[in-house]
């Protein structure tokens, strides 16, 4: 099946849900893209530039570190390296002004209100966002803004649910939940918390599907027991065995000592 182009996403908002996830290892995007999931993003770093390539037939987005850029000409550098990389998509977290200088371009933006972690201290901390008036008014007028400026989604963290659902009816924008309820367009999760990598807090919005850290937690002591007994191996003279070895003729390694040959 093919990737879900830009329309493809957007001809999709009110009519199903889509499904979303944030990886950070390329057999993380090969196993979402072999499940069928509809959209997989992580961050446009080095060492995740190939994962687009990995994952064709998937809706595949990178992000943009947020910090790393000073001003729209450096993150429209890396938005066009990241779409050269295969990206459908890209994720900014900056202001309308970036976003609009992007999309000028043709890059297709992902944006974000709600709770944005690099700026959470203006929202009050790592809480849901939308629960006063205020704060309401602030995130519809942010979407408002955002589409004007030519996203064509927006992610929507933590943002109380009933607020997310009437923003996604009034926004051409497809909406994209990380936390904030089944009214948007998109439910989206990192797979660490959706593949239980995590130890101690998970976030309340995320659901837990795997126990993958108890698997590494076994794997850990299992790569432990292994070492020592290649250690007591060694000292025993158990390691190596014949098996191990290549060995030369012995006559022919007798010709290395006579000084005649």
């Amino acid at each position: 099946m093919a990737a879900l182009t830009i329309r493809d996403l957007l001809e999709a908002k009110g009519k199903r849900q889509l499904a979303y996830v944030q990886v950070a290892r390329e057999e993380e995007a090969i196993a979402a893209s072999q499940a069928g999931m509809d959209m997989i993003g992580t961050a446009f770093i080095p060492e995740r530039a190939h994962f687009a390539r990995a994952v064709p037939d998937t809706h595949f987005q990178f992000g943009m570190p947020w910090g790393k850029h000073a001003d729209a000409t450096e993150v429209l550098r890396d938005a066009m390296a990241a779409m050269q990389a295969g990206a459908q998509s890209i994720y900014c977290g900056m202001s309308p002004s970036v976003v609009e200088a992007l999309a000028r371009e043709g890059v297709p933006v992902i944006c974000h209100v709600g709770l944005v972690p690099p700026k959470a201290t203006w929202t009050g901390g790592y809480r849901a966002v939308g629960k006063t008036l205020e704060q309401a008014r602030m995130v519809w007028r942010q979407v408002q803004d955002f589409e004007a400026a030519g996203a064509f989604a927006v992610e929507m963290e933590v943002v109380t649910a009933n607020l997310a659902a009437e923003i996604s009816r009034r926004t051409s924008m497809l909406t994209i939940s990380l936390g904030s309820g089944g009214g948007c367009d998109v439910q989206y999760l990192f797979s660490a918390d959706l593949l239980g990598e995590n130890r101690g807090h998970v976030p309340r919005h995320a659901k837990t599907y795997r126990n993958f850290a108890a698997e590494r937690d076994r794997l850990q002591a299992e790569r432990v027991a292994a070492y020592k007994e290649f250690i007591a191996d060694v000292s025993s003279g158990a390691f190596p065995e014949a098996d191990h070895i290549v060995k030369m003729d012995p006559d022919a390694l007798q010709g290395v000592w006579r000084h005649d040959v």
